[in-house]
């Protein structure tokens, strides 16, 4: 007898339609547009036979983990958000191989996610590629040309159907905008033909089941990935005539896990339960069973649940879930010889129910214990990666005093090693431990599938950087014991730009620890840059009015000492000048005229452009859903004011840009800017004012590429004047004007991918470099270390200005497909990442810009500037990857920490392109070292 508790009951349903509806809100089945927009659908949930539910997403709420989630009933790793752009096949326990090897035949049509995940599965499918965001009606249109053929079959047993045209309305538009409605009201007929369709075939037998839902979300601003109620938060409805009629309007529904979907359906398809499935069976969706039905289904998914407690925890048996479902299949027991004796009283009935109970708190209690205990982190390949970058961090720190130099050297210290009687001891250690870790790893490990050539060649880098660690830390040591040449440098006092630089990393990199300051770091950003105008201004003020208190003798003084040591000579600090007074005699100059009080206003005046942009996008978790200026601008009612602001930004930045480009990419700006214009009232986000009424949208391809001709044209026109100056000649100003025409077509780029209303973003970028360009950095001759810094934290503080978060939500994917008629994965990623990260890209190639158009610095102030970018860099990112690494554990793991650990991977990717960049323009620097 009790080894038939564990036997697989038949099927509930003969067949079973699944509408997927791609970012499909709670609030727009059972909210105000649902009332509005699927009345249909509203009338089966209110007086229909159906249950209805709200399932409970867990992040990264995108679209390929959580067709796992659904199919698994197993919650998805954050890698998965990777993966998402090219799914492999699905090798765990699922539902659809679980059907498949009953022998039931499945059709599948819409996202081609699925074809990659469950290849061969499919006796008919026909799958649409769900990244071209642009295609609002073809992309559903394939799914439902099929339908009218489909249901009058009858050789199916589970259809399968993902639309995606709402996720890509939600993309563009926002949740807002009125084509969602009329997505919606699409989405209603279509339920309404199905339900139809299958309750004219249904015998009397086995009913049929029409199962609608959401894989995820949708955020206030159209986009998903995070966290938030909009994201997390999808309808879940069971609709068969098998259930019985609601006798009311749907109050609240029941809060349920997307998880406990998967469970569900393989109870009412009569299949196993996955494997590794997490969820708990839905009961009203058998509650019309027996009550020995009933107890059957619960136990079956506490028998799985509890045999995936004990593969996972070695203490199982300790467990309050494991211990709740012991007692509760004792009590099952006791109840089974009950209704074998034959005793149809109440009291089995009652005793029933409250078993009934004490199974489905077994359920809950296991589900949320293996739920926490789901995440299994290869330490090994984790901590092998900590040491890489720790090592790389601590070589770029103690290379400071030699980078810094005047011959911007930075050399690792390798070649002695390899040679070292140390490095072959380090390395045949490593290898011993991984030998070890290997061959005693019970879980699957990454580190341990490489190759063997691979893991050795980690193994000897890793022994490498270590010997050249302490190498360098000689040296240190060494140079310490000599005498000081220079007292003048070594006795140097620190400014208070110095101070807030050291005080604002350190502040930043140990504000990662705390979760509210990853969700909300634009405050920090906002707060150091606020800080630096005002130290600046104080700067300008001490060197506007108490030059009289300067002491010239000093300057000489200070030349003299610095010229007696060969090897600080050229180092680009203020004191080096070719003229008697120095900075003293600049200084007098500039002050002169209306420039001095044009320079003491600038740095309030950019703080002013700061507080206009902070206004312009809502950012972060806690206050991402209060409107903003944004918002204001991107409804349908003030297109007229978006038009215009939109067309004076666009004037506004050909005025910055084309000061220093060539004739030819002036004529290339001023038409790629008319292209940009006409591309976003092509699609329809602004209009022309001769325009009167609706014009017909349309996606804008020949406008966009028009574009991409004057972007490729400029950045074409500034590399061949970068590499006349770097093979023909060394000319320093056509290097200049080189670097700022690639620069103009990355600014033209990057308003042809910037939405509207985000064009001032890029105009105040401009501004606030062009003034802190002539007004600050110049008079004041800040060295190149501390313009590489103030660049950096202002690239930072542009990202979050575009609207950016920590949340994967906030990422613009429809910039990946501006001007593409279909998707290509390559130019899609990178026009993606480049508007997403475009205030630190634009930030960083200034820098470049101006270290190389100085002509009063040395040929080490590129040198030094890459340096230092690099080490900025470089200081949060290892510090956070160790920091994730302790809070694994953390309750936010996976919806805060794990998201930032992906933006700041893609950052440290540009960042070592960035400095690519800078090496190969370093020209100056090269030949010195040839010679």
């Amino acid at each position: 007898m009790v080894s038939n508790w564990t036997k697989i009951p038949p099927p509930l349903f003969k067949k079973v339609v699944i509408v997927l509806i791609d970012a499909l809100r709670d609030d727009f089945v059972f909210g105000s547009k649902g009332e509005q927009f699927m009345p249909y659908t509203k009338q089966v949930i209110d007086r229909g036979p159906s249950y209805s539910f709200i399932a409970e997403v867990k992040p990264p709420t995108v679209t390929m983990p959580r067709i796992k989630a659904l199919m698994t009933g197993s919650i998805p790793g954050f890698i998965d958000v990777i993966v998402n752009l090219n799914s492999p096949a699905l090798l765990d326990d699922n539902l659809i191989w679980q059907a498949k090897t009953a022998g039931k035949r499945i059709i599948f049509y819409g996202d081609d996610t699925w074809v990659k995940l469950f290849p061969k599965h499919f006796v008919e499918y026909d799958g649409t590629t769900s990244f071209f965001v642009s295609d609002f009606t073809e992309v559903d249109d394939n799914v439902t040309r099929h339908l009218d053929r489909v249901l009058k079959r009858e050789d199916w047993d589970l259809l399968i159907l993902h639309y995606l045209g709402l996720d890509h309305i939600g993309h563009v538009t926002g949740p807002n905008s009125p084509l969602v409605g009329t997505k919606l009201r699409e989405m209603d007929n279509i339920l309404k033909k199905i339900h139809i369709s299958l309750l004219s075939k249904e015998e009397a037998s086995l009913p049929n089941l029409l199962v609608v839902c959401g894989d995820h979300g949708m955020s206030e601003t159209g986009s998903h990935g995070g966290s938030s109620a909009g994201e997390v938060h999808t309808p879940l409805l069971f609709i068969s005539s098998t259930f019985e009629k609601r006798s009311g309007p749907l109050t609240q529904p029941e809060l349920v896990q997307q998880t406990d979907l998967a469970s569900t359906l393989a109870v009412g398809l009569g299949l196993p339960i996955s494997r590794n499935s997490v969820g708990n069976l839905i009961l009203p969706v058998v509650g019309g069973r027996t009550m020995r039905e009933q107890l059957r289904f619960v136990h079956l998914n506490g028998f799985q649940l509890s045999r995936l407690l004990q593969e996972n925890t070695p203490a199982y048996e300790k467990d309050p879930g494991y211990e709740h479902f012991k007692i509760a299949e004792k009590s099952h027991a006791n109840w089974i010889k009950l209704y074998l004796e034959g005793n149809n009283s109440e009291i089995l009935l009652n005793l029933g129910k409250k078993v009934l109970k004490q199974y489905l708190e077994a359920l809950k209690t296991l589900s949320s214990s293996l739920s926490k205990q789901v995440a299994q982190y290869d330490m090994y390949s984790m901590m092998v990666g900590i040491v890489i970058v720790m090592e790389v961090l601590l070589l770029l720190l103690l290379s400071i005093p030699k980078a810094l130099s005047s011959r911007a050297e930075f050399e690792v210290p390798l070649s002695p090693p390899l040679f070292s009687l140390l490095f072959y001891l380090v390395c045949l250690m490593l290898c011993a431990v991984h030998v070890i870790v290997c061959t005693s790893a019970e879980s699957l490990c990454y580190f341990c599938s490489m190759s063997w050539f691979t893991a050795v060649g980690v193994m000897m880098l890793i022994s490498a950087l270590m010997c050249g660690i302490l190498s360098a830390i000689a040296k240190v040591f060494d140079n310490s014991r000599l005498p000081v040449k220079n007292p003048v440098l070594s006795s140097s006092s620190w400014s208070e730009i110095d101070v807030l630089i050291l005080a604002g990393t350190v502040g930043h990199v140990l504000s990662l620890g705390a979760s509210s300051f990853v969700e909300e770091e634009h405050q920090t950003w906002y707060f150091l840059i606020n800080t630096l105008c005002l130290v600046l201004g104080q700067e300008l003020c001490r060197n506007n009015f108490l030059l009289k208190e300067y002491d010239p003798q000093h300057s000489t003084t200070v030349k003299q000492n610095f010229e007696e040591d060969s090897e600080y000579k050229n180092i680009d600090i203020p004191a080096v000048d070719d003229s008697k007074l120095g900075k003293a005699t600049i200084s007098a100059e500039f002050s002169r005229g209306s420039d001095k009080w044009i320079s003491l206003a600038s740095p309030w005046i950019i703080l002013i452009c700061c507080r206009l942009l902070r206004s312009l996008n809502q950012t972060g978790v806690q206050w991402a859903h209060q409107p903003d200026f944004g918002h204001w601008l991107t409804s349908s009612e003030h297109k007229s004011e978006l038009s215009f602001l939109a067309a004076v930004s666009l004037l506004m930045i050909f005025f910055l840009v084309q000061r220093r480009c060539s004739l030819v990419s002036k004529i290339a700006m001023a038409l790629g800017l008319l292209g940009v214009y006409s591309y976003r009232a092509a699609i329809g986000n602004v209009i022309f004012p001769w325009q009167h009424g609706s014009k017909d949208i349309s996606k804008g391809i020949t406008e966009a590429r028009f574009v991409y001709v004057f972007v490729l044209g400029i950045v074409f026109s500034g590399t061949k004047d970068l590499l006349k100056s770097q093979v023909i000649s060394s000319d320093s100003g056509m290097k200049s004007t080189g670097l700022w025409e690639v620069y103009s077509g990355l600014v033209l780029l990057a308003a042809l991918l910037f939405r509207p209303h985000n064009l001032p973003v890029l105009v105040f970028c401009l501004l606030i470099q062009t003034m802190m360009t002539k007004y600050i950095w110049r008079p004041l001759k800040f060295d190149a270390a501390q313009i590489t810094v103030m660049h950096y934290w202002f690239g930072q503080a542009f990202f979050y200005f575009q609207g950016n978060s920590n949340g994967i939500a906030s990422v613009d994917v429809s910039a990946g497909f501006v001007g593409l008629e279909s998707y290509v994965e390559i130019p899609a990623i990178f026009l993606t990442a480049f508007a997403a990260y475009a205030g630190p890209l634009l930030w960083a190639i200034h820098l470049l810009c101006y270290l190389s158009s100085e002509v009063s610095r040395n040929s080490a102030a590129v040198g030094h500037g890459c340096f230092c970018y690099a080490l900025v860099r470089s200081l949060p990112v290892a510090v956070y990857i160790v920091l994730v690494t302790g809070l694994r554990y953390h309750l936010f793991i996976w919806s805060v920490f794990s998201p930032k650990l992906l933006y700041e991977g893609v950052h440290v990717f540009i960042t070592a392109t960035i400095c690519l960049f800078f090496t190969a323009m370093d020209h100056n620097h090269s030949h010195k070292v040839q010679d």
